[in-house]
């Protein structure tokens, strides 16, 4: 019997279509489809369009990728190049190293 998947809940803070915003969201989505595969749900937010949520959520710096669920909640800011640090971020690194599953 294999243990449930956890689902993610994610949102991604963007300022408009700037080069950084455009380069996190298509990192973060090939993150999502390679190692989410299906269990997670992802918001983008336009910050320009929507300052009061940015400020809702004390967000300063865009792009930023915040993990809602599971606990605990996660910021990552940068454009997300970095793809063993957004693993790291979002907890899956840490899990698969854990188990042995890295590199599989």
């Amino acid at each position: 019997m294999s243990p449930l998947k956890k689902t993610y809940i994610l949102k991604l803070y963007v300022a408009g279509n700037t080069p950084n915003s455009v380069r996190a969201l298509q990192t973060l989505n090939q993150i999502l489809e390679q190692e989410f595969q299906g269990v997670y749900a992802l918001k983008v937010i336009d910050v320009l369009k929507n300052p009061q949520l940015a400020e809702e959520d004390k967000i300063l710096a865009t792009p930023t990728l915040a993990k809602i669920l599971p606990p605990p909640v996660r910021k990552i800011i940068g454009d997300l190049s970095d793809r063993e640090r957004v693993l790291i971020g979002l907890d899956l690194l840490y899990e698969e190293l854990q188990k042995g599953e890295l590199y599989k």
